[in-house]
């Protein structure tokens, strides 16, 4: 039997008619996001690095392709450290990138094309250039613990001052560290220029709340919420901080997973604080009007937990806790593998607060063509697309954009760079990203190939098919799915997935992906005539062909179709 038969939503677009009987969703529920990284999306003034006068140009772009909201990675002033995500003022915006006058213009923009821009929102530590930081150190007057600071412990032995636990840091080495001048350890859970906040103070809460409310005067859609987990640490009663044992997953005492994590993630706290967000922004919409603002939340965590972070029969909280499941496919995954981790979300989170959402890629996991092949990109966009629930491109996955070898040099260089290259926008200098001589980071020698303009005129190409399950994902049948009986989804072989979406009135899709190399042959799958409507490159079949399915179909190897069935 299929699994999963629940129905969904919407507003009908394109090539279907508009039909009456859907539950009422709210804009996210079945939205499509797009994660620009804004170093890498468009330079507008030639130094190489793409700024906010450049997202601004390509705007129309993310309306041509269908997408509902954008969130953009830190944008904010920081010394770079980590790319952004060591803020030194949260009110203004990093001179590499431009200044708050281009940001205004850029939410004009986007406003007047219908996009939604949501920001990168880092509340779990600063900069240690944060005038915050610097001011705690001086123990001034309200700041005094507005970081995490601790005397450590005495070795009695030595008469040497320690760390006040053994937490290592997500970078590797000790959560604690030194400041001489304040002559006490202060807690960093990434690098050491990345102190955390204290939020167990008020004063921390109201300073962040006050950045919401800026940024939401401003004219933003919501907040993507950057290291959820580890907003809050347990301190025991007497105000020592516990050890955690040893996990058993590494033997290096100075990498992360050389400890289970029970102290320093996912404390009973954080999971209040999401409500306590959640709140502020539908206090600021009843105040302010307009539509609701949403808050992602990018959680490494179990799927329990999510549900906790999403909220509870008394409280709501962050709107969409990013779901990573489909991110640990890799190329030999078949479509047994892909309703396993479908089910892994479902089976909590649908059944506990009908809702889902679908993430493939980001700035700090290789891309898709890398993980799974070049050949498997459009399978994955299809599922995510055809599921039920909002999706999340990152940028250049619409266009099968691969990794690139970047040669890492100096203390700023990342093994995380090769995802976070220039987007492909044409075949020209620089494909078309810059005007500058050169780029922060280097093209990928197959631009020429991959890029949106060869793609645009190239009808089974991958931007095309993105935009073809964009036009899907808002008719009648896709935006149905709240109502009973309106999706499923099964694996009909070993590496074949179907998935169906439908209104149950007059019309239902029936998505199939060969997630295998060889050919599949599927006997009676349903006594109906369907019509092509989508096939990938790989597909022997074209839109507007019939399809018997009480016969016999044929998949070829890597083939997604969807298929169309009318009353």
């Amino acid at each position: 039997m299929p699994k999963w038969a629940h129905l969904g939503l919407a507003v009908l677009l394109s090539i279907c008619t508009s039909l009456g009987g859907a539950a009422e969703i709210d804009w996210w529920e079945n939205a499509s996001l797009y994660q620009i990284y804004p170093r890498s999306f468009q330079d507008s003034d030639g130094d190489g690095i793409g700024d906010l006068k450049g997202i601004t140009s390509r705007l129309g772009y993310l309306k041509e392709i269908g997408i509902t909201a954008t969130w953009l990675s830190p944008i904010f002033t920081s010394p770079m450290s980590d790319f952004g995500y060591d803020i030194s003022n949260f009110y203004d915006i990093d001179p590499i990138f431009g200044t708050l006058d281009d940001f205004d213009a850029l939410i004009v923009e986007a406003k007047s094309l219908g996009v939604k821009i949501i920001l990168d929102f880092v509340p779990n530590h600063s900069s240690d250039e944060n005038v915050w930081f610097e001011k705690s150190v001086n123990r001034e007057d309200g700041y005094d613990d507005f970081y995490v600071w601790d005397d450590g412990k005495l070795n009695e032995e030595t008469g040497e001052r320690e760390a006040p636990s053994n937490w290592v840091s997500v970078f590797s080495g000790p959560m604690w560290t030194w400041n001489e001048k304040r002559q006490q350890f202060f807690l960093h859970q990434f690098q050491v220029k990345q102190p955390d906040l204290n939020f167990t103070n008020p004063m921390v809460r109201e300073h962040m709340l006050d950045v919401l409310k800026f940024w939401l005067d401003r004219g933003v859609d919501g907040f993507r919420i950057d290291a959820v987990p580890h907003i809050y640490e347990h301190r025991n009663a007497d105000g020592s901080y516990p050890d955690e044992p040893v996990s058993g997953w590494g033997s290096d005492p100075n990498a992360y997973d050389y400890h289970d994590h029970i102290y320093t993630k996912d404390q009973p706290a954080t999971v209040d604080l999401m409500y306590e967000w959640r709140e502020f922004l539908d206090n600021y919409r009843a105040q302010n009007g307009g539509e609701s603002r949403v808050l992602l939340a990018e959680a490494y965590s179990s799927v329990e937990t999510l549900s906790a972070y999403f909220g509870n029969s008394t409280h709501h909280g962050t709107q969409l806790p990013m779901n990573f499941q489909l991110m640990y496919l890799s190329g030999y995954s078949t479509a047994e593998d892909v309703v396993g981790s479908i089910d892994y979300w479902m089976n909590t989170m649908w059944k506990e607060h009908q809702t889902a959402n679908w993430v493939i890629g980001n700035h700090d996991t290789k891309r898709v063509a890398d993980r799974m092949g070049a050949h498997k990109v459009d399978l994955l966009n299809v599922i995510v697309n055809a599921l039920p629930g909002a999706s999340v491109t990152y940028y250049g996955e619409e266009i099968g954009m691969s990794n690139v070898d970047v040669e890492c040099t100096g203390d700023s260089c990342e093994d995380r760079d090769g995802e976070r290259t220039p987007m492909q926008w044409t075949a020209g200098k620089n494909a078309d990203f810059s005007d500058g001589e050169s780029t922060w980071l280097p093209l990928s020698p197959e631009y020429q190939r991959y890029n949106v303009q060869t793609e645009r005129g190239v009808s089974r190409s991958s931007l095309n098919i993105f935009k073809g399950l964009q036009a899907l994902k808002s008719s009648a049948a896709f935006m149905a799915f709240k109502e009973d009986g309106g999706f499923s989804y099964e694996a009909v072989t070993k590496q074949v997935l179907q998935i169906i979406r439908t209104n149950k009135i007059s019309e239902e899709y029936r998505i199939l992906v060969n997630m295998g190399n060889d050919i599949e042959i599927l006997d009676g799958l349903v006594s109906k005539t369907y019509e092509y409507v989508l096939a990938t490159a790989y597909s022997t079949h074209y839109p507007g062909q019939k399809a018997d399915l009480s016969a016999r179909i044929i998949l070829m190897p890597y083939e997604a179709v969807v298929l169309r069935w009318l009353a």
